[in-house]
């Protein structure tokens, strides 16, 4: 049932309504919404992706999918308030849904999570189901035609593709609460959805905890011996802590690592940037968005594709909190985050 929700969910196309993984939204015309996350804390208003809600549309859950095991359906009004206009969801006083305001990293400021066990913001989730009027677009298309000839050439072709999904513990699928969910499953499933003739494979190869030069490290035996045919790269959440991998040694490591698999396997590489952590994070160094440019420039050094998820990240970050975005409340996104990785993808086009 799962799996058959999750098809759903990643088919539907602009005539009928868009959920989250689906293209992007058209602005100014009524688009249906599935899972858009929020932590709710006392009687504190969160904010959804969009405003102007269509009145009686909205469905709070403490699943991202309606059938998914262990699915409470919250009622309105009970649980929780709606204001239609601003597009934001209110817990009332005796609210079966968790007070984020208990949650052990509430408030906390420059906060090192060793010295909190027990944080994350999993059991604070709700998901939230809505149509909205107002929908706005998280992506733009990019034509990427020539960085990616052999993926398309083999896709339309109906041949066999191999891909390794490669990165840190974000790629490895941190804080997705099924395989189904993360976001690179989600975008091998669009890619069969598109070419049903094709023979389309995913290994995934990340390691949790691992910067660029663990990447380059352990590159023979998670890509290169495995003769891939497409390679998703995602590195940056980890070099980009304090005392992490200086900016020009991470785009040199990343120019070295697709160069690598460039020459030893043929292989043709999507690059994708990382997002801001929590901005009370002690560890970070909080300038992502440095190394997302510099994601950017090695693409473009190298001649692959690339996925601007910092900026998808940064315009949903427009509205919502970070916490209601993130799985660990430090740097995994959760199933609503996975989405977004899988936007960027979606919107490289060849």
């Amino acid at each position: 049932m799962i799996r058959k929700t999750l098809f759903t969910l990643l088919s539907c196309t602009l005539t009928i309504g868009i959920f989250t993984g689906c293209a992007t939204l058209a602005p100014h015309h009524a688009q249906a919404i599935l899972g858009d996350s929020l932590v709710l804390a006392g009687s504190e208003p969160g904010a959804l992706l969009h405003d102007s809600l269509r009145t009686g549309t909205v469905t709070v859950r403490n699943r991202y999918l309606p059938d998914q095991d262990g699915v409470i359906v919250y009622e309105e009004g009970t649980d929780y308030t709606v204001d239609y206009a601003a597009g934001t969801i209110a817990r009332t006083p005796n609210s079966r849904i968790p007070d984020y305001s208990t949650n052990v990293l509430y408030g906390q400021k420059v906060f090192d999570h060793s010295k909190f066990p027990g944080y994350g913001n999993k059991p604070f989730f709700v998901f939230v189901d809505y149509t909205t009027r107002n929908a706005s677009a998280l992506t733009q298309p990019t034509n990427q035609a020539d960085r990616l000839p052999k993926t398309a050439s083999t896709l339309r072709a109906g041949g066999t593709l191999n891909i390794i999904a490669y990165g840190d513990s974000i790629t490895a699928g941190g804080e997705a609460t099924l395989l189904e969910l993360r976001f690179q499953q989600r975008y091998v499933a669009h890619l069969r959805e598109q070419y049903p003739d094709a023979t389309i494979q995913l290994e995934n190869g990340a390691t949790g905890g691992d910067a660029t030069r663990h990447g380059l490290k352990r590159l023979e035996e998670k890509v290169l011996s495995r003769n891939p045919d497409l390679v998703l790269m995602g590195f940056g959440m980890n070099d980009h802590n304090i005392n992490g991998v200086p900016l020009e040694e991470f785009e040199d490591n990343l120019v070295s690592m697709v160069e690598q698999i460039r020459d030893k396997t043929g292989a043709e590489v999507i690059l994708f940037s990382a997002f801001p952590p929590n901005p009370d994070w002690k560890h970070s160094a909080h300038r992502m968005e440095l190394y997302a440019a510099a994601t950017e420039r090695a693409a473009q050094r190298t001649h692959s594709a690339y996925a601007d998820v910092h900026a998808i990240w940064m315009k949903v970050l427009e509205r919502k909190t970070p916490s209601s975005l993130l799985g660990n409340n430090i740097n995994h996104p959760n199933d609503f985050g996975h989405d977004l990785y899988y936007k960027g993808l979606k919107s490289v086009q060849f």
